[in-house]
């Protein structure tokens, strides 16, 4: 049978076929709406709620959040039922092209988290600021650390990114201004679901992670490197945090699942995996319309799996719409960096664009998207959408 998206043997270059089946929030003529992206389209849900049966009232909100809380049975269910309909020889009625759809943030945020599990990453960060100094702290390869961000900051993927202000770190003392060396963080960010709860362990994990989805985690390096000690980042990350429009779920990513790396000594037991949850996902991370990135994401350090586990395991909760990031995705080469402060070297190594044109941290006016695949059942390819954001000038 040929499917309305032409997709019959889920071709290597269709990223967004039956295989995939992201979830997102599109505004409809009534209001917002759920949808799924279905190749170049997104099919809006509620005006074919009738198909769903007793998922009908989930498919008619207005985001994601019944969704979410729904749990992994009903998730399941409503994939396997969705990718009926796409495989039939028509589409469904209200399917529109994604051009003519404009998304919304698909749900809400709860808490916000960003982890630190790229052992490259840490340490090409660890050489330039601790240049006399073990570029990796003890902990580093025994927890995955992280800190708490802001909820309220994170926007959908087109939103524009306002350059923030904030004190830098000047010859004679603190000085007060926009920041001149904003940069980027090409990162995966997970949308947890399901009941809420404590302690969640490493194999009940997957029943709290709904879906996956691109993050650029924008941040302001000379905020961040005079406010950073001794606590942590601050007002350098709060200011703003895109992620995709579409949310894959967590089901897509069966066939790209891979081991995570030896850490080289035992792990405690609350961060033993029974079954490795580390995942092949590749990153392109395009700066004005050149690839000046190609990040791999099976070499972080550390799980989604264990960074959950590592999230509760103090008896905090997670609950439907909270969101963590795994941190900034780097390898150990330098087209695989992920964000411009090692692309770039501190500034001491210019990047040249298609353009001619040189940078070192982002300049207003540029664009940044980042895009992800990753392997998927029979040689296809799973689709995480793009993250896209432009930055205009510091308001007054």
């Amino acid at each position: 049978m040929t499917s309305w998206i032409d997709d019959p043997a889920f071709a290597a270059d269709r990223p967004f076929g039956p295989q995939t089946l992201p979830y997102g929030v599109v505004e409809g003529r009534d209001g917002p709406v759920v949808a799924v992206r279905v190749g170049d389209h997104a099919l809006p849900l509620r005006p074919i709620a009738g198909a769903f049966g007793e998922l009908a009232e989930l498919v008619s909100a207005d985001s994601l959040d019944p969704l979410l809380a729904a749990g992994r049975p009903v998730w399941s269910a409503l994939r396997a039922r969705l990718r009926e309909l796409v495989t039939a020889t028509a589409p469904p009625d209200g399917a529109v092209l994604l051009a003519d759809a404009r998304n919304l943030l698909p749900f809400t945020v709860g808490d916000y988290v960003d982890f630190y599990s790229s052992r490259d990453h840490a340490e090409n960060v660890g050489r330039m600021f601790r240049p006399d100094s073990d570029p990796l702290l003890p902990n580093w390869t025994h927890l995955p650390v992280g800190y708490h961000g802001r909820a309220g900051t994170v926007v959908v993927s087109g939103t524009d990114i306002v350059r923030p202000h904030g004190q830098r770190k000047g010859d004679d003392g603190p000085v007060f201004g926009p920041s001149g060396r904003l940069d980027v963080e090409a990162e995966i960010g997970f949308v947890c679901g399901g009941p809420v709860a404590r302690r969640v362990s490493t194999s009940a994990a997957p029943d709290h992670i709904f879906g996956v989805a691109v993050v650029n985690d924008w941040s302001a390096r000379d905020i961040q490197a005079w406010e950073y000690v001794p606590l942590g980042p601050f007002l350098g990350k709060s200011f703003g945090t895109s992620i995709g429009a579409w949310i894959t779920p967590l089901d897509a990513f069966a066939a790209a699942r891979v081991p995570v790396p030896d850490p080289g000594h035992p792990r405690l037991d609350y961060l033993v995996e029974d079954q490795s949850w580390g995942l092949d996902i590749r990153l392109v991370v395009e700066w004005n319309g050149t690839v000046v990135s190609r990040p791999d994401f099976a070499g972080m350090a550390y799980s989604c799996a264990q960074q959950l586990a590592h999230l509760t395991v103090n008896g905090a909760t997670v609950r439907p719409g909270d969101l963590f990031a795994s941190g900034t995705v780097s390898g150990p080469e330098r087209h695989q960096r992920g964000s411009f402060l090692e692309l770039c070297w501190g500034g001491t190594e210019p990047i040249t664009l298609d353009d001619g044109s040189e940078r070192t941290f982002l300049a207003d006016g540029d664009t940044v998207v980042i895009t992800a695949t990753a392997p998927g059942p029979d040689g296809s390819v799973v689709g995480l959408s793009e993250v896209r954001g432009t930055i205009v000038a510091a308001e007054d």
